[in-house]
């Protein structure tokens, strides 16, 4: 330790005894004013030498050691041992630190959220010019389009006159026979359409009958059809007109809006017919039409009605958050399911016996027939979930949602297996290919099916988790899709009013047909051989299929 100066001493006094409340004035002489303690001038000294010691064991750098006595009280360094005055010089470093380090961490943040919110306004331009260009382009299609068929009938017309004109004329006898006139390659003429009209309000539902050549249709006049749909090919002149049985959903001659018909399904063996309605009732018709069963207990519209394969089980979901299992041979009530917070809006069959439902709630519960709680919880959803179904084998459930993601769940785990998040708005259905292990296609990979507001279909390779094909041919919401029974076609329906045939290993529109309202469901017949979609202009078309 170094010596100490008198110079250096004297300070050391003065600042102990202002710190001590004592007010001396200090001289070349020494001391004067109020008495100085006892013993004081030894403490001083002692206090002093600590000080030059703490100063010896500090960093070298004259600039670190005045910071270091800076974050020092003057009374500390009187009153305080070297050990104390470097502990308290450390810990106030680290607070000074922490301190400098949350102020830089706030810039940084903002830095971050004002480069986030520059990079989010250069994005929402850049879509909106891309939306723009894609407008363009597809108004620069669809005129194109236009006057492509405006020639094809100018041509048409031409050749038609110049057809009876050859007939005419017996001098044009020997001349060559007119040519075939050839069709645009993706369009399905309306000549080529049977139009189903009966039904007085927008249909929303329709499925072919697993047995025959029948066809359901659910509407909200209150009433359900089933058509019975010729043989042979489609068209107004070339099939006879169809016929069909009218299932009244009223009592007397007005209908009521409360008896909207808003699901129906069909037995395995297609011999009954089951419908839902608004007014909370399920009913249950034979193929000609007879109203066999009427089912009470729900006490809010029924959204979703699914009969199990076997067929002694129906299952229906209602606005009144329940879930209810029908025994079909006394058609009572075996088990009423009440877990949903919040409106039933989908259920689906796992198997003979268990099932899963979903709500707008958000949630998912798998079911099981005799068991008065959910055998499995999915939760995971960020808004109200529209749909679910169970893959071919029973073993992935899909769920689609309006919190724009579509998600695979097993019942081994309770985190969904895969979170789809490529859609940019709400997903309004979902469906499995009917391929896969333990289908009729065992050779083709499982791929499902994903239609939402954004315009948007979207196939999903299951067995990786990954985005196969992206589709994008409507220009509106698209309410429903349907695989063709081989997995080979995928058939989607718009509210542009539009019906596409894709497809599915080349991920392109083969054919195209244009119908004069927005359409809520399309269904293939058990064949692959007739595809039906339901309008809403009140109309139900069917149309034949072939490549």
């Amino acid at each position: 330790m170094g010596a100490i100066t008198s110079a250096e001493l004297n300070f050391l006094v003065f600042r102990y005894l202002q710190e001590s409340g004592y007010e001396a004035g200090i001289h070349k002489g020494g001391i004067d004013g109020n008495v100085v303690p006892p013993g004081a001038l030894i403490t001083i000294v002692q206090k002093g030498l600590q000080y030059i010691e703490l100063e010896a064991n500090t960093d070298e750098n004259d600039q670190e050691v005045e910071k270091d006595f800076a974050l020092l009280e003057p009374l500390e360094i009187i009153t305080k041992d070297v050990e104390e005055l470097q502990q308290i010089v450390k810990k106030r470093k680290r607070e000074r630190l922490q301190i400098d380090c949350d102020k830089d961490k706030g810039k940084a943040k903002e830095c971050i959220e004002e480069h986030e919110h520059r990079l989010g306004g250069e994005r929402e331009r850049e879509r909106h010019d891309k939306e723009k260009d894609q407008e363009m382009e597809r108004d620069r299609t669809e005129r194109d389009k236009v006057q492509e068929k405006e020639k094809e009938r100018e041509k048409q017309h031409t050749e038609h006159i110049d057809k009876v004109k050859h007939e005419e004329d017996p001098l044009a006898s020997g001349g060559p026979k007119p040519m075939d006139v050839s069709t645009t390659p993706h369009e399905i003429f309306s000549a080529d359409v049977t139009v189903l009209e009966g039904h007085s309000s927008e249909v929303f539902a329709c499925a072919w009958s697993p047995a025959g050549s029948l066809l359901a249709s659910g509407s909200g006049d209150s009433t359900a059809r089933i058509w019975t749909i010729p043989d042979g090919p489609c068209g107004s002149i070339q099939s006879s007109p169809a016929s069909g049985h009218v299932l009244k959903h009223f009592k007397g001659r007005t209908n009521e809006k409360s008896k909207d018909v808003t699901t129906l399904d069909w037995n395995g063996e297609g011999t009954l017919l089951a419908t839902g309605s608004y007014d909370g009732q399920a009913r249950i018709w034979s193929r000609d039409g007879e109203l066999k069963q009427t089912l009470f207990k729900h006490k809010g519209p029924i959204f979703s009605l699914k009969w199990n394969r076997k067929g002694d089980f129906l299952l229906s979901g209602s606005v009144d958050k329940t879930a209810i299992v029908w025994d079909t041979k006394t058609w009572e009530c075996k088990q009423q399911f009440e877990f949903h917070s919040a409106p039933t809006l989908d259920v689906d069959w796992r198997n003979n016996n268990s099932f899963a439902t979903c709500s707008t709630d958000n949630m998912i519960y798998v079911c099981k027939i005799g068991d008065p709680r959910p055998v499995k919880t999915f939760s995971g959803h960020q808004s109200e979930v529209n749909a679910i179904k169970w893959d071919p084998t029973g073993s992935l459930l899909a769920s689609c949602s309006d919190d724009w993601t579509a998600k695979i769940w097993s019942v081994k785990q309770d985190k969904c297996v895969y979170d789809f998040k490529e859609h940019t708005k709400e997903i309004y259905t979902i469906r499995w290919s009917p391929t896969g292990p333990g289908t009729n296609n065992p050779n083709q990979q499982l791929l499902l099916a994903s239609a939402s507001f954004d315009s948007s279909i979207k196939l999903w390779e299951v067995e990786k988790g990954h985005l196969l094909y992206s589709l994008a041919g409507h220009r509106q919401p698209v309410y429903s899709v349907a695989f063709s029974p081989d997995g080979e076609y995928l058939a989607s329906g718009s509210l542009d009013q539009s019906l596409h045939i894709w497809s599915v290993k080349e991920g392109r529109i083969l054919k195209t047909f244009r119908g004069s309202g927005g359409i809520f469901e399309v269904c293939w017949n058990k064949e692959g051989s007739k595809i039906a979609a339901c309008f809403s202009n009140n109309t139900v078309c069917v149309m034949d299929f072939r490549m």
